[in-house]
């Protein structure tokens, strides 16, 4: 079927039935006909509002409007487009309406059409938009805001752990200068007590002589863990000077010297294999004095401490064993970190909580690496290895 035969509405219907509001008025604003659709939305009848004029249907600032703009509009572009204006409801609220006018002339008078819509909707959609709106650079505000709080933190962070580390590094350099200059004085120390230990004693001074060569080996052996510490911080690491040497029989002197300085522990030495190997003699011997002081302060001193030392299929290898409690599940997660021990006994075999963590830097030093084993059914062994060549 062509468009020429669909049957439309009648123009009045249309008119009537309008999707907006359609007013006719005489050039001075009386209004000569309103469809249904206006007349709805203002709450009057067609009757009521015909011969109106609809400049009394405006508020006071719609009716200062049309005598400043809207009007002057009409007479001399002949339209006016999107006009926003509240006009009156009979029952006295406003309602806020949208506007489009045309000039037309016929038969000689002058008419004007205007063609209205209700904004509520879109009035919302504003209100909602601007508020949307606001947010947004509110929340542009607080994240740029934020960023700069944020900046100024890291560069004050920055800065104090710049001062941090400078006072982290002169503590280290502090320590490492004072237990250097102890050393020497340690030295006379212990040398004096072994002079003195040669000549005829009483049970007395002989006693109190070997206080004084033990508090001696004890704080050198502090001093020589603070050392290496300090060296390790600093970032210089323990260095070591390898050369071509008997592990068995280095482990073995090393021993027998210990048994003078724990006399109260049973020692025993196995050696399995070849000894050949490539390695600093004084560092190895470091960490045997270092682990058999652990295992005398921590293990059962009615069971011997076993050390072992092995060559086998290019690895060198060092370790001590010995009975007694088990170091704890929670304790071996930071058993090879400074400042860690495993109790707070004060004898003669207390350190610092360095002995395990120096043991530890010589093997990497090394090359190599330490790791600790422990139950109440086994004991507790450190095993420390490394290249041998």
């Amino acid at each position: 079927m062509s468009t020429d035969q669909v049957p439309l509405p009648d123009t009045a219907v249309l008119f009537d039935g309008a999707a907006c509001g359609l007013v006719v008025t005489a050039a001075d604003g009386h209004i000569l006909r309103a469809n249904q659709t206006f007349c709805s939305w203002v709450g009057m009848t067609p009757a009521a509002l015909e011969g109106r004029r609809f400049q009394n249907l405006l508020t006071m600032g719609g009716k200062i409007f049309h005598q400043t703009h809207w009007a002057p509009l009409m007479q001399m572009q002949g339209s006016v487009a999107e006009v926003k204006l509240e006009l009156l409801h009979e029952r006295g609220h406003t309602v806020t309406m949208l506007l489009n006018g045309v000039r037309r002339e016929h038969a000689g008078s002058v008419f004007h059409e205007l063609a209205l819509l209700v904004t509520a909707d879109r009035d919302q959609f504003e209100r909602e938009l601007i508020a949307a709106r606001k947010r947004a650079e509110e929340l542009l505000w607080e994240k740029t805001a934020a960023e700069a709080a944020l900046q100024q933190a890291k560069v004050e962070l920055s800065v104090a752990y710049e001062q941090s580390q400078r006072r982290a590094l002169f503590a280290e350099q502090m320590v490492a200068i004072a237990s250097h200059d102890l050393k020497n004085p340690l030295t006379a120390i212990k040398m004096a007590a072994d002079l003195l230990a040669q000549g005829e004693l009483d049970a007395r001074e002989a006693r109190l002589l070997g206080h004084i060569s033990q508090s001696s080996e004890r704080a050198q052996r502090m001093i020589a863990d603070l050392l290496d510490f300090a060296l390790v911080r600093v970032g210089h690491g323990i260095g070591i000077h390898r050369r071509p040497l008997d592990l068995h029989q280095v482990i073995g002197n090393s021993v027998n010297e210990l048994r003078m300085a724990f006399p109260q522990a049973s020692l025993v030495h196995h050696r399995q294999g070849m000894g050949d190997a490539e390695f600093d003699a004084d560092r190895i011997t470091q960490i045997v004095g270092n682990l058999i002081a652990n295992s005398v302060a921590y293990g059962d001193l009615d069971q011997p401490v076993v050390i072992a030392s092995r060559v086998e299929d290019g690895v060198a290898s060092v370790s001590v064993h010995n009975r007694g409690a088990s170091i704890s599940p929670a304790s071996m997660t930071s058993l090879f970190e400074p400042m860690t021990r495993g109790s707070e006994r004060d004898d003669d075999v207390r350190s610092v909580g360095l002995g395990l963590f120096i043991v530890k830097e010589i093997a990497r030093a090394h090359g190599g690496d330490v790791s600790a084993q422990s139950s109440d059914a086994d004991g507790t062994t450190f095993c420390v290895r490394f290249p041998a060549r």
